[in-house]
């Protein structure tokens, strides 16, 4: 049985402490239900693809604090090459969660990843040259390994098997344009987050 993204982020959120969270696609979304005010969190939309080049920035300036990265399978093969770019850089404080759930928009179009879900994150992150990546299939597995995967010096990825959500567009249900809002969420956040940590 595969982790359901809800289960994914409260656990997370409940190990976290004060580590800064770069989240995108479907873990943004739950974060923002379960962690909506939370002052070390920023979006990583509309910047698809972006969420591991903003968080090792992050970790390479506040090398004292954890970095934890909430991606998506889709996101991060739009930008692959980030992950020889964060292992370059050797980064011990990044924890780099990848949500891998076969889908592009998940719980919207759910339209399927390039290699159809049969991409190998942990193998690319090792290959890159990654300290440490590990995968779990099963929400049991993750909460009790979760520890050890944030105190294993990084840079780390973390594969999640993650169930989609049911789409709910599609040909016979158009999916609405996004408000501006959305897209000025991501500035707002950086904002709050610069005030953290005091280099506003």
């Amino acid at each position: 049985m595969s982790i359901s993204t809800q289960d994914a982020c409260t656990i997370i959120q409940a190990v976290r402490a004060d580590a800064i969270v770069i989240s995108t696609m479907s873990a943004m979304h739950v974060m923002d239900q379960i962690d909506p005010g939370y002052a070390f969190g920023l979006s990583s939309v509309p910047l698809m693809g972006g969420a591991a080049g903003l968080g090792l920035g992050l970790a390479l300036s506040f090398p004292e604090r954890k970095v934890i990265i909430l991606d998506g399978d889709a996101s991060l093969l739009m930008e692959l090459g980030v992950l020889a770019t964060v292992a370059g850089m050797r980064p011990k404080n990044l924890y780099h969660f990848v949500f891998a759930n076969g889908v592009q928009f998940n719980g919207g179009a759910n339209l399927p990843v390039a290699g159809k879900g049969g991409v190998d994150f942990c193998a690319l992150a090792l290959a890159s040259g990654y300290a440490h990546a590990t995968r779990f299939a099963h929400v049991e597995a993750l909460r009790s390994g979760m520890g050890a995967s944030l105190a294993a010096p990084g840079p780390a990825l973390i594969e999640l098997d993650i169930e989609p959500t049911p789409a709910r567009f599609g040909p016979q249900s158009v999916q609405p344009e996004q408000g501006d809002a959305r897209f000025a969420r991501m500035g707002s956040e950086a904002r709050r987050l610069m005030r953290a940590l005091g280099t506003a």
